[in-house]
């Protein structure tokens, strides 16, 4: 006899982990060290659902980690198929803010969950180097960027996006203008 529940359960199960995952980047951004019965009363689950999901702090960290680097590089494809290359790297470009703006305030959970730093473009970010060089050339064969433009580069430059405080009130603003001179910085010019 098929157990007709299974699916259910697991489809159950991925969204209590999407649920956790989406209330502790939100809870963990305002504070680093919130409690994780916070967390867990945010996301709607249960304590043995929670610690099945995630047994302790790190484990729950840098799951966080995992998922929005996920999401961030599963972007660069998806973006590509529904818009005009330029287009596309700047709809990433705003997922890369976004991401930056998290990752602010995750910043220091992250520091106690690694105990190392982890900047922009190190060997953790293989996928988003992916992403940014699937975007560059894309945007290269339709003429649209400077030619030679590697993800080193565009992580040099957009280095700035972790720098903005994510809780200024002009942060949207700021982002905006950085990211227009990111574009301007990197759009091919009359001669190139």
């Amino acid at each position: 006899m098929v157990n007709e529940e299974a699916p259910t359960r697991r489809s159950d199960a991925r969204r209590n982990r999407e649920r956790i995952l989406a209330a502790a980047t939100v809870e963990l951004t305002r504070d680093a060290d919130v409690p994780l019965s916070t967390i867990r009363r945010c996301a709607g689950v249960g304590q043995a659902t929670f610690y099945r999901n995630f047994p302790d702090r790190d484990s729950l960290v840098l799951e966080i980690h995992r998922h929005e680097m996920r999401h961030l590089a599963d972007a660069a494809p998806r973006l590509l198929r529904a818009w005009p290359p330029d287009r596309a790297l700047r709809k990433w470009l705003d997922e890369l803010a976004r991401f930056a703006m998290a990752k602010a305030g995750l910043a220091e959970a992250l520091r106690k969950a690694t105990c190392t730093p982890c900047p922009p473009g190190g060997p953790a970010q293989a996928p988003i180097a992916e992403a940014v060089e699937l975007l560059l050339r894309a945007n290269e064969r339709a003429g649209t960027v400077r030619s030679g433009v590697t993800a080193e580069d565009f992580f040099l430059v957009t280095a700035g996006l972790w720098q903005i405080d994510p809780t200024a009130d002009d942060r949207a603003a700021r982002t905006a203008r950085l990211l227009d001179l990111v574009m301007d910085g990197v759009r091919t010019r009359p001669g190139d």
